[in-house]
């Protein structure tokens, strides 16, 4: 293990850190973590009783009981809660939150993002905004989102529902209904122009 500032950096004693693990300044590393080697913690992180991979990165992260593969990047900003389950290869970036959930390989969800109560499939999208709303205002609900999905910006995808293999959901849209195999989904209120009106607002 390769500690760049002990003077700022916490380490349980019960912590299992692999030795070519390099860790940067300013962290928090609690409980029973396991780090895997070669992986890079960045400045920042609080990761308490989780397990990260081989050669993955995390930067200005807080992961909390969750696990994480091999090759995968997570932050800066992104909050992993008790139950998140990331793939190997994935890309977890900026203010991305995920809870009891299941990340399949080489999927990627880069920024600004929820996901919640979710199993999502190996090499899917999660687009910038895109909400996965688990909770009807009494209970939580589950989802589930098959291999090589692509979901768009600014989508909402409303429990329970599935996303079948291959469906790529337009930006902009919510959706209620299961949809099949290798479908496109769109689901948005029209575009209305009205010329030279905007001195009236």
């Amino acid at each position: 293990m390769i500690l760049i500032d002990k003077n700022t950096t916490y380490i349980s004693p019960e912590a299992q850190i692999a030795e070519d693990v390099v860790i940067y300044p300013n962290n928090n590393i609690i409980g029973n973590t396991v780090i895997g080697k070669g992986t890079v913690i960045m400045p920042n992180c609080i990761i308490t009783d989780s397990i990260i991979g081989e050669n993955a990165k995390v930067t200005a992260a807080v992961m909390e009981e969750a696990r994480v593969g091999d090759n995968t990047t997570v932050g800066p900003f992104a909050y992993l809660r008790k139950g998140a389950c990331i793939g190997n290869h994935c890309r977890i970036g900026d203010f991305v939150e995920i809870k009891n959930s299941v990340i399949g390989d080489y999927t990627k969800a880069s920024h600004l993002a929820y996901v919640g109560d979710v199993t999502i499939g190996e090499r899917c999208n999660v687009g910038c905004g895109v909400i996965f709303v688990n909770y009807d205002g009494k209970k939580k609900h589950r989802s589930t989102v098959e291999d090589n999905c692509f979901i768009g910006s600014n989508c909402n995808i409303i429990a329970p529902v599935t996303l079948r293999a291959n469906s790529y959901i337009a930006a902009g849209t919510t959706v209620t209904d299961e949809t099949p195999n290798d479908s496109f989904v769109i689901g948005r209120s029209r575009q209305i122009v009205k010329e030279s009106k905007t001195s009236r607002y």
